[in-house]
């Protein structure tokens, strides 16, 4: 007899059944099931996403065991995938259904810092830097493999309850591409994974407009006078637009205007007064 023993074979729809089965009784325990679903062949779509997927094939360490992990996303053994800061913790249908959790270095404060630097005054808004609409300058610094926001391979451990004894089986690579399919839809769980706020690199944006602002708002204040003085109005530049509003007291230009119309004024009737009216000739009779 031979030492070893092949497990009966178990067909995907069977995996799939038995896997089903044992979600639903974790979703009765309370648990928030997340699957993984792809739609057609292509497993991310969009830019974070793809750039995930291509973060992680850059590296040799995981090429071996990354084609079946392809396959297994793909026909939907990812039964449960949830990303946290610094883990990612997932189900994934074999021969049995297996706990998969991977661990991932949260990023350093100073690399934090720099990307922060390195980006700000480049992201117009938060809909833009989600929706990945962003600079090429700004994409080379998020996606750069050691300076960016992606971890490299050190930063990352696995672990799988599968017997497989490879630092990365076909199951933890199956999670691994499940995050790039999860970034598509919720691109925001990438700095979450990381441990910091996307928002503060619009914050940053923000920090650098009020820097410059002050000499951008004492000019527009000093024009603002400026009219106003001419015209004798007051200008109301708070608001989006300027805003003209009537001024109680008159500024000395429009005061001086209507001194001297006023003194044209009396000049013509005096002018009216001194020149004699002509008699009237009588009707004859």
């Amino acid at each position: 007899m031979a030492w070893y023993e092949w497990r009966p074979y178990v067909s995907v729809a069977e995996r799939r059944r038995q896997a089903q089965k044992k979600m639903d009784a974790l979703r009765k325990k309370g648990v928030d099931v997340q699957p993984v679903t792809i739609d057609g062949r292509k497993i991310a779509k969009t830019f974070w996403g793809e750039a995930w997927c291509n973060h992680l094939e850059a590296f040799s360490d995981f090429e071996n065991r990354l084609p079946r992990g392809r396959t297994y996303v793909r026909n939907g053994s990812v039964c449960h995938l949830a990303i946290a800061k610094g883990k990612v913790e997932a189900k994934v249908s074999g021969s049995e259904l297996y706990t998969v959790k991977v661990e991932i270095k949260t990023l350093a404060s100073k690399k934090w810092k720099a990307i922060k630097g390195r980006c700000g005054g480049q992201i117009g808004s938060l809909l833009e830097l989600i929706q990945g609409r962003l600079s090429g300058q700004v994409m080379e610094v998020v996606t750069d493999r050691k300076e960016g926001l992606f971890p490299l391979p050190g930063e990352m451990s696995f672990e799988c309850s599968c017997p497989d004894w490879a630092r990365m089986c076909k199951h933890v690579a199956a999670v691994m591409y499940g995050v790039g399919a999860r970034l598509d839809h919720k691109p925001e769980l990438l700095f979450a994974l990381r441990g910091v706020n996307h928002e503060e690199l619009i914050a940053a944006d923000a920090e650098k407009a009020v820097l410059a602002a002050p000499s951008r708002g004492k000019s527009k204040r000093l024009a603002a006078a400026e009219i106003g003085e001419v015209f004798g109005i007051e200008i109301d530049t708070a608001g989006d637009g300027a805003a003209q509003q009537a001024s109680p007291t008159p500024g000395p230009a429009a005061t001086a205007g209507r001194k001297r119309s006023a003194r044209t004024a009396a000049k013509k009737k005096a002018a009216t007064k001194k020149t004699p009216k002509k008699p009237s000739r009588a009707k004859k009779g």
